[in-house]
């Protein structure tokens, strides 16, 4: 299938998707409308039309969209039955939280290991997942064919981490850290603030409390 190009937000999006076919399919579910989804997800019927609009068409007017269908279309979209190995860098208490984790949820992602300058955690391992040294980055992202890291080292050492990170080959980071990094025009970096976040909702919460659930994103069409 040829590479389309879709908005940031609706690639967002599709996972989400994906994610309640998947249970629709569990349970039989032969057919669903972008009201049914829409209900499930919280996500606005137009929008979704619109989502699925950029992929071609999927469904029929009156009909819906076939499940089965709809899965197997948003699996070889998104590459589901490829896995995508990972590996986290800061071992700390989110770290360690997150290498328990491990994307229990997504069967095409894993983390393969983590990694930590602290001489009691390396050797170790978190449910399985093996705890090395930053010496050992380059080899170990080799032997996993890893392009894609988790970043949850304290904000002093963000950047010098990163630059390490895309020395080894490094081509995308889930940045947890409140540093705002600098990365090569190859490399591809999304952040995630919790504080900001949490501010965000507090916000949110206090000045509309009335209207309706809404999506916030600083992702734009």
């Amino acid at each position: 299938m040829a590479e389309q190009k879709i908005p940031q937000v609706t690639a967002k999006r599709l996972p989400l998707y994906y994610r309640y076919l998947e249970k629709l399919h569990a349970i039989g579910k032969q057919r669903v409308s972008s009201s049914d989804l829409s209900d499930a997800l919280q996500i606005d019927p137009a929008t979704i039309r619109r989502d699925f609009s950029y992929l071609g068409e999927l469904g029929k007017k009156g009909y819906g969209y076939n499940v089965t269908y709809l899965l197997q279309f948003l699996r070889d979209f998104l590459k589901q039955d490829e896995v995508t190995n990972v590996v986290l860098i800061g071992v700390g208490n989110l770290g360690t939280a997150l290498l328990r984790y491990n994307f229990y949820r997504s069967h095409n992602t894993k983390l393969v290991a983590g990694f930590d300058q602290d001489p009691r955690k390396v050797g170790t391992d978190i449910d399985g997942i093996p705890v090395y040294s930053m010496d050992r980055l380059k080899e170990v992202i080799a032997l996993h064919h890893v392009e894609v890291a988790i970043l949850t080292v304290p904000v002093n050492v963000a950047q010098a981490t990163a630059d390490f990170l895309f020395e080894a080959g490094i081509r995308g980071i889930l940045n947890f850290t409140p540093a705002r990094l600098t990365a090569p025009p190859t490399v591809r970096i999304h952040n995630i603030d919790l504080t900001i976040e949490l501010q965000t909702l507090i916000y949110f919460l206090k000045n509309f409390p009335d209207e309706e659930n809404v999506e916030v994103s600083d992702e734009k069409e």
